[in-house]
């Protein structure tokens, strides 16, 4: 009885660990976040457009959460690229929601998106943000190549082309100075 009582509290105490972990997870949006398993536009029908529009006006208003956070960096190249992201960012998302409400007559806006608090600024801070922005910039490739296999909307698909590109670039700039910095 003994044995199966042990067994039994080994087996329980498994499972609510596991449990616990897969719903701290969830409920940590700052873990979650970039969770690339979870990223999906849904069936390519006709509000496809509308779901990417939504998305990347997230995804935009994200980078503007996470260089507002970066102007506390010391390096000078990190806060000239939270000022570049700020400034361009507003621009872009003005697009979208100019398409949204042209093509779908959607006037609603997108709620900020959960996005990951960096923390204080000490000797990792940079570090964080860097790898916050590489995963953030991830994502959105992610995004912009299941567009491309769904929608047929020639201005969706050149933006989808656009934004690849851009993210592209920037991640190499990204892991370029994690690499030099960190040594990662």
């Amino acid at each position: 009885m003994q044995k199966i009582s042990l067994a039994l509290a080994l087996s329980l105490a498994l499972v609510s660990g596991l449990i616990g972990f897969g719903v701290g997870y969830v409920l940590t949006p700052d873990y979650a976040m970039y969770d690339k398993s979870r990223m999906d536009l849904g069936r390519p029908d006709r509000t496809i457009d509308l779901r990417y529009i939504n998305a990347m006006i997230s995804h935009h208003q994200g980078a503007i959460l996470l260089a507002k956070q970066a102007e506390q960096s010391e390096r000078k190249e990190v806060r000239d690229l939270a000022f570049a992201i700020q400034k361009s960012e507003p621009e872009l998302i003005a697009e979208l929601y100019r398409w949204k409400n042209d093509w779908y007559n959607d006037k609603r806006t997108v709620p900020d998106p959960l996005a990951a608090k960096l923390g204080d600024y000490n000797a990792t801070f940079d570090l964080r943000f860097l790898n916050a922005l590489v995963a953030h910039h991830e994502s959105g490739i992610l995004m912009t190549k299941e567009i491309r296999n769904k929608s047929s909307r020639n201005e969706v698909l050149d933006n989808a082309d656009a934004v690849e590109t851009f993210l592209s670039d920037g991640l190499n700039l990204l892991r370029g100075w994690r690499s030099e910095w960190y040594n990662l």
